[in-house]
């Protein structure tokens, strides 16, 4: 099991997912950073006038992110600051889930759609989910990248 995990096939692959993924979650947030401030506000976690600064940064350095990572340049950098975003936002939903907060992640649109507070609580639940699995994503490549490190140089 721990040969096929840290196999480059299996690797390469998880790694340009994951840099899809960030790209695809910054695009629009950076065309519409209103709406994903509004997003941000929502989680009642930062103070208000850090929100704007954030909508702002944050949608960028995802965008870096994955454009590294599908790249293939700066990956250790990109894993960590990805792995770092990652549980922020497990937290911070986990945070609302738990005061019964029924927020829109604003994740992946940060346009706000109609729907029903079981729903919103529904989607909170699939999203840190998802965002487990997706740091589960950036411990395989950590784990690939420390047993490559690890074997002998091929003579």
């Amino acid at each position: 099991m721990t040969k096929w995990l840290s196999h480059p096939w299996l690797a390469i692959r998880v790694q340009l997912a994951l840099g899809v993924f960030f790209v695809a979650a910054a695009l629009p947030k950076i065309v519409d950073p209103p709406s994903f401030a509004h997003m941000v506000y929502n989680y009642r976690i930062m103070p208000g006038g850090v929100v704007n600064l954030m909508a702002l940064v944050m949608p960028w350095i995802e965008l870096l992110c994955g454009l590294a990572l599908i790249l293939g340049v700066w990956t250790a950098g990109a894993r960590a600051i990805v792995a770092a975003m990652l549980f922020v936002f497990i937290t911070a939903i986990s945070i609302n889930l738990a005061r019964g907060n029924a927020i829109d992640c604003g994740c992946f649109d940060p346009s706000p759609r109609p729907k029903s507070r079981a729903e919103r609580l529904d989607d909170m639940r699939f999203v840190i989910y998802r965002d487990v699995g997706m740091l589960l994503m950036v411990g395989q490549l950590w784990w690939a990248e420390r047993r490559k490190d690890a074997l002998p140089p091929a003579s």
